[in-house]
């Protein structure tokens, strides 16, 4: 039993630091996580999305769904025009907080709902072609290397990663309240928000349409 164990633990931590370095990252995702945190609202259902989520697309990819697709190219575009111009608004969005010095105050930011909380973390989620590539097409792909319980043991640890930084980062988030009890931090953190979304926006964009063909070598 403890041999069996030992062999399973290669697997399962090759998925665990594969999983979390595809996830810890400045991402639109994490940035609302981030918010949340901060102000305390509704931390427990968003790290449970994100996490859940994970885990489901983790075991899609590992289950074999990753080869359908990177074979459907129009599902990965449709998926990407949708999440650049979800991104885009939402971006937009923080911009206007961000300068909007009204709402920036101790409680700077007016919580979101429940039900507005939910959409919002499920679009930027599911929306995300990066999601996708991350946990069903390269962790899925990636989990080939492996048979049986270590193929098993390998998606445990990938998905044990991103219950672990979610978690983390969404009450770790709270230790920073301090700093944001300053109307300048929520400006800069609304507007860095607005920038990595419009970033990640852009380069969805230009990463299907260089992926598409659409730009070529010049004298091609």
């Amino acid at each position: 039993m403890i041999e069996q164990l030992a062999v399973l633990a290669g697997p399962a931590s090759a998925g665990f630091f594969l999983g979390a370095g595809l996830i810890i990252a400045i991402g639109a995702q994490n940035a609302f996580v981030l918010k949340l945190g901060i102000i305390r609202e509704h931390v427990f259902t968003v790290v449970m999305i994100c996490a859940l989520s994970d885990a489901v697309l983790i075991i899609a990819g590992v289950g074999g769904f990753g080869t359908i697709v990177q074979s459907s190219p129009d599902l990965i575009t449709v998926v990407t025009i949708l999440g650049a111009g979800f991104l885009f608004v939402y971006g937009v969005m923080a911009f206007r907080r961000a300068f909007q010095r009204q709402s920036l105050h101790t409680a700077p930011i007016t919580p979101p709902s429940m039900t507005k909380t939910i959409v919002t973390v499920l679009s930027l989620t599911f929306l995300n072609p990066h999601v996708y590539l991350d946990t069903v097409v390269l962790l899925g792909g990636l989990s080939a290397r492996y048979a049986g319980f270590a193929q098993i043991a390998y998606g445990v640890g990938a998905v044990l990663a991103s219950f672990v930084w979610f978690f983390a980062l969404g009450y770790g988030a709270r230790f920073l309240a301090p700093i944001f009890e300053r109307p300048a931090s929520w400006r800069i953190l609304e507007f860095s928000i607005g920038v990595v979304m419009w970033s990640i926006s852009a380069k969805l964009l230009y990463s299907h349409l260089q992926f598409s063909g659409f730009f070529s070598p010049a004298g091609s």
